[in-house]
């Protein structure tokens, strides 16, 4: 039985670390490098056809940057940097405002502001990429964009009357009226989405900058999901509120709450020296795993993309990032059980993963596969969503907590 596990943990470990460096990383860097007019291409479509004059995404570009530092932190491999560097570059001197702060929601294909909204989402993920490449290279100027992005934050996003953070803002930081994320949204002032990446965003930045105020608000934030998302009624994540935390939706999303569940219990380790607070994330964490797996089938070993509150499904589609956070959060629900048993069925969603959504042929992804076997063609192979964060960042935690 033991030699089993071990296969298995090793069969895991080599096939995603040969998924990262021969697909996921080379398509990237070879299909979506834009080298007339900077940063990044917007968008290559479901059907493997560039768009060269797509808009570029803030959400997109910081998620390269974090893949590929997170890659050359882990792998030294020199051509990750230059990737890594080339997103640093187009975050700090394109899509940064330098005079009212923050990120750009969007740039036209020549590197100009579009949409000069300020979206936290976007804001989050900006300094989580930043915060990997310093991490990684030990750059100063990619630790004090951060730093800038966690200020404006602070100061224009948190309520400190009904606390939390609001989603979004016009470029100079006033009330926007339309605060949606996507049009698949509602238009909520407080999203359960945000406030997630949020607290991925501080937990990374807390990794390498230990300043009093971000541990508060890293602290406060597990406070805002306990209390404020976490629903004790229905056991789910709620998605959408308004201003004083009542629920506008009752649909639930099992990524969400796997990708939280290991987020959290990740982020535990930060703080073993406080056991109240440690003991509280691990119970928050274990409660969303078993939530999200209440939801899983057993008999593809795949998970759909939506739920509502009564477990009946809305969207059976599996999405890709929906199966790359389930394999994550499985591998880490392995040590939070201390059973080992369950690298074999990380193992098995890995084979789903394989056999459906891989395209083998041309490099990355699927967005989706329905539950006939039909790939869809239809969404983005890349774009504003489809970015190689959530299947990077699955094979890369694989090597990093099976080595």
């Amino acid at each position: 039985m033991e030699s089993n596990q071990l296969m298995e943990k090793e069969l895991l470990t080599q096939e995603v670390q040969d998924e990262l460096v021969n697909n996921i990383l080379p398509f990237w860097m070879h299909r979506m490098t834009d080298e007339i007019n900077g940063g990044f291409y917007g968008r290559i479509t479901g059907e493997n056809r560039l768009v060269p004059e797509a808009d570029k995404g803030a959400v997109l570009n910081a998620r390269i940057l974090w893949t590929f530092s997170s890659a050359y932190r882990l792998l030294h491999d020199e051509a990750y940097l230059v990737t890594a560097t080339r997103a640093k570059r187009f975050i700090i001197d394109s899509f940064y405002d330098h005079e009212q702060g923050g990120v750009y929601w969007a740039l036209d294909y020549k590197g100009n502001p579009v949409d000069t909204k300020k979206q936290i989402y976007a804001q989050a993920f900006a300094i989580y990429g930043l915060s990997e490449y310093h991490r990684a290279t030990g750059d100063d100027e990619a630790l004090h964009y951060a730093q800038l992005l966690f200020e404006s934050i602070e100061t224009h996003a948190f309520d400190p009357v009904y606390d939390g953070y609001f989603e979004a803002f016009t470029r100079d930081w006033q009330p926007l009226a339309d605060m949606r994320l996507s049009d698949k949204d509602k238009n909520a002032c407080k999203t359960m989405n945000t406030h997630i990446h949020i607290f991925e965003a501080y937990a990374n930045l807390f990794r390498v900058w230990k300043e009093p105020r971000l541990e508060q608000q890293l602290r406060h934030l597990v406070d805002i999901l306990c209390n404020h998302i976490y629903d004790e009624e229905t056991y789910q994540l709620m998605p959408f509120f308004d201003k004083q935390w009542n629920k506008l939706s009752g649909v639930i999303s099992p990524g969400h709450n796997i990708e939280a569940s290991w987020l959290i219990y990740e982020t535990r380790s930060m703080f073993v020296k406080d056991a109240l607070l440690a003991e509280r994330m691990e119970r928050l964490s274990m409660t969303l795993y078993l939530l999200a797996l209440s939801t899983f089938d057993f008999a593809t070993y795949s998970m759909p993309y939506e739920v509502d509150s009564d477990d009946h499904l809305i969207d059976a589609e599996r999405h890709w990032w929906v199966q790359a956070e389930l394999v994550t959060g499985i591998v880490s629900y392995s040590f939070m059980d201390k059973q080992p048993g369950f690298i074999k069925m990380a193992y098995l969603c890995w084979g789903f993963i394989k056999k459906h959504l891989i395209d083998h042929v041309h490099g990355e992804w699927h967005w989706s596969v329905s539950p006939d076997g039909t790939i869809n063609t239809v969404d983005d192979k890349a774009g504003f969503w489809k970015c190689p964060y959530h299947n990077g960042r699955m094979c890369m935690k694989v090597m990093e907590w099976l080595k």
